[in-house]
């Protein structure tokens, strides 16, 4: 916030000048690494002892032997973008200027590297590294990497498409099956209940395709496993696609991501008229 100072502490701080009201406001021109992120640390820890740098670095092959940030390092930014009710990629500035978050960031992603991996990421940087998150440029440039113009070409104007995956959006399922292997592990369960389900989303995107609601959105179909409250497979579609269409192959890929030690799945989808099965 601007502050309007008229004069000064004693300490040297800058002081608006009285208003109507008893209070005051003081600008402080020292820094105290404070944060308004205190929250994000929490899930650096959990994705700490979920091993989630090293399952994306399995996985993900995005940035391999290539030079500034890897694929752990846009990932996970964009996973604590998420977590901090960012809603847009620029909304990573508001990150890089929280002071305190920045300096937990770079003080955590070295907890526990090795001294040669430590000098493998220096040299990714041609010079000195001054950012503890990467740059809305670079995050587009790298989201740029899972586009498939070849695809786009494929889609036919008024039809129901989903494109194929390429490689890397592949990545992230192995990510995804290491998390659930995770959770598995410590809370063992025998059954899964699953829950299909498509949902609107509206969007301003210029190339956003109309839905049935006569507004342009997008339309993931996620299933839930409620045992274990996590998101066991998730498909991002174009709003004109409907809920039930390729649901059979879904269920079949969501299936196939559940861990060892499940014996019985039980199913239900709004998509298919509130229909429920057991297996």
């Amino acid at each position: 916030m601007a502050v309007a100072v008229g004069f000064y502490h004693q300490r040297g701080e800058g002081i608006m000048a009285q208003g109507q009201l008893p209070f005051q406001y003081e600008e402080e021109r020292r820094e105290f690494g404070m944060t308004a992120l205190a929250g994000l640390p929490v899930y650096l820890d959990l994705a700490q002892v979920m091993k989630l740098r090293e399952s994306i670095g399995r996985h993900l092959h995005v940035r391999d032997g290539g030079q500034g940030w890897s694929d752990a390092q846009v990932v996970l930014s964009l996973i604590l973008l998420n977590l901090a009710g960012g809603e847009c990629v620029d909304d990573l500035r508001v990150m890089e200027g929280d002071e305190g978050f920045c300096r937990v960031m770079r003080r955590v992603e070295l907890h526990g590297v090795k001294r040669g991996q430590r000098r493998e990421l220096e040299r990714r940087w041609r010079k000195e590294r001054l950012r503890a998150v990467p740059s809305p440029s670079s995050v587009f440039r790298y989201l740029d990497g899972f586009h498939d113009e070849g695809q786009e070409r494929r889609r036919e104007k008024g039809k129901a498409f989903i494109p194929e995956m390429n490689g890397h959006l592949r990545g992230f399922w192995g990510v995804n099956k290491d998390l659930l292997c995770f959770a598995q592990r410590h809370n063992p369960q025998e059954t899964a209940t699953l829950d299909m389900d498509a949902q609107l989303v509206e969007t301003r995107k210029g190339d956003a395709l109309w839905s049935y609601k006569h507004f342009k959105a997008c339309e993931p179909l996620n299933v839930w496993w409620a045992e274990q409250g996590m998101v066991l497979h998730t498909e991002f579609r174009d709003g004109n696609v409907p809920a039930g269409y390729e649901q059979l192959r879904v269920f079949e890929e969501a299936l196939g991501a559940l861990p060892e030690g499940v014996k019985r799945v039980r199913m239900r989808s709004d998509t298919a008229g509130g229909i429920s099965m057991i297996y």
